[in-house]
């Protein structure tokens, strides 16, 4: 792994309203910290480096992006310490704590708590129009279908949705340019992406050869919904020209995670400088227009880190029971 965008800047502590007050209890505070996020060129990598640098500025320390595995790696690096601060969907985080997380079967990662609400992941499906596949029931027996890096949230999850809806096929990994390019040359029937919209590669397709985004018929999304940790999606007709409605789809929480032992003051101060200012973090990504106080109702598997509990009630009235906060 390699550690990258990390700042040093020291600025007053008058930025935000958890460290406007100069007598804030820093003990125990590390002097540095990393986020880890997923491979560069993605939604999680621009996001997570983005929110690094900011908290980096606004609290004095060093701290940056780390490029990993995506969220079960960086379950895997919180749990341990290894990354004070990481992103994961809900899916590799129930599977973390339940102990299947591949990367460490047996181990259930309870050191690895909720900070803050990021963004929802939707599952999208893409055909080539001239395949003639314009529906899931219209990819044919043995199809090729890329489903992004492997070990992706993509990779976990797509692969079982559409085992569950019948749906035979080969499996192919890649990048995203890489597997939107195979679509275009023929090596690949279809791609389906868990990732934050529009997909570049999507969106690039769309520009150079006409394009089917399919959407799952609500007998499919809801057999989906009873399956796995998602909830109810619609890929907005604006996101992409192709569309010409919004679209059924399905999507997954992605929460901000913090290793549970780190410093309440901390985690409170960091939670503040993301959720204080909206437009801040729209700066950094447009996916951050969901990140905001009243979706911390979205986490209903990780136990919450206590700064952040702490953060949540006293500035959006949440109402999170003790027995979901670590340590009470």
């Amino acid at each position: 792994m390699k550690k990258v965008a990390l700042t040093a800047v020291a600025v007053a502590l008058t930025s935000t309203a958890a460290v406007a007050d100069g007598h804030v209890d820093r003990t125990g505070w590390p002097e540095s910290f990393t986020v880890g996020t997923a491979s560069q060129g993605g939604t999680y990598f621009a996001y997570g480096s983005g929110w690094a640098n900011l908290v980096a500025e606004e609290l004095g320390l060093s701290g940056g992006g780390e490029v990993t595995g995506g969220p079960m790696q960086n379950m895997a690096l919180v749990h341990t310490g290894d990354a004070q601060f990481g992103m994961t969907t809900m899916g590799p985080a129930a599977e973390s704590l339940a102990g299947t997380n591949p990367i460490a079967p047996g181990l259930q990662m309870t050191g690895a708590c909720a900070m803050f609400p990021m963004y929802q992941t939707p599952f999208s499906v893409t055909a080539l129009a001239s395949s003639g596949i314009t529906s899931v029931a219209d990819i044919p027996a043995g199809a090729k279908i890329g489903f992004g890096p492997a070990g992706s949230t993509s990779d976990t999850y797509f692969p079982r949705m559409m085992e569950t809806l019948g749906v035979d096929f080969e499996r192919r990994n890649g990048g995203w340019t890489d597997l939107g390019g195979q679509l275009q040359d023929g090596l690949l029937d279809v791609i389906a992406f868990a990732a934050g919209v529009p997909v570049p590669a999507v969106s690039q397709l769309e520009v150079q050869t006409d394009v089917n985004i399919i959407e799952f018929t609500e007998a499919e999304q809801a057999t989906i919904l009873e399956a796995f940790p998602v909830s109810q999606f619609n890929i907005a007709a604006d996101t992409y020209t192709t569309l010409e409605a919004d679209a059924r789809s399905v999507s997954m929480w992605n929460f901000a995670i913090a290793n549970c032992d780190l410093p309440e003051s901390f985690v409170e101060a960091v939670v503040d400088v993301v959720m204080s200012d909206n437009p801040r973090m729209l700066n950094i990504h447009k996916a951050a227009r969901s990140t905001v106080p009243e979706n911390y109702t979205k986490n209903g598997v990780l136990m919450w880190h206590p700064g952040a509990a702490k953060w949540f009630k006293e500035n959006a009235g949440a109402d999170i029971p003790d027995d979901m906060i670590h340590g009470m």
